[in-house]
């Protein structure tokens, strides 16, 4: 089941048990897919790497508005944001935590051969591929620094 479709009956459940916060977030998602449909040269049908790309877009705006929310002590405003985001990560796969990101981020490093930040290009080109969904490409460069630094 695609994820457009996965949304729609998240969506009628949603209307059902008239859950604003859900139906706001998977609003949000499914105006996001249809936007990639018809952007120019996109095919009819999005791969899971875009849809993945889609939500992990959606989460990382909700996470900032929360995060400027509360630092100007709008916890009134943050708290919708974190709801929101709660929402849309149950369309994405489990989250790696630090240290299975570092697990898979050494695997890939002895895999290149890489030694030093001079290799940190191709060390992140695979990592993002792999882990994309699954990690939060700020964490995959961080644990890459780390780790050639």
């Amino acid at each position: 089941m695609s994820l457009q479709n996965k949304v729609m009956e998240a969506l009628k459940e949603a209307m059902k048990a008239k859950d604003t916060v859900a139906l706001e977030s998977l609003r949000a998602i499914k105006s996001a897919i249809l936007l990639a449909k018809t952007e120019a040269g996109a095919s009819d049908e999005l791969s899971e790497a875009d849809e993945l790309k889609i939500l992990q877009r959606l989460v990382k705006q909700r996470n900032d508005s929360a995060t400027l929310y509360a630092s100007q002590e709008r916890n009134d405003l943050a708290e919708p944001e974190l709801a929101q985001i709660a929402v849309i990560e149950r369309f994405l796969p489990k989250q790696l935590s630090e240290d299975e990101v570092t697990t898979e981020v050494s695997a890939i490093i002895t895999k290149v051969g890489a030694s030093t930040m001079k290799d940190m290009g191709k060390v992140m080109d695979i990592a993002t591929q792999q882990l994309t969904g699954k990690a939060d490409g700020k964490l995959i460069a961080t644990v890459v620094k780390k780790l050639l630094s």
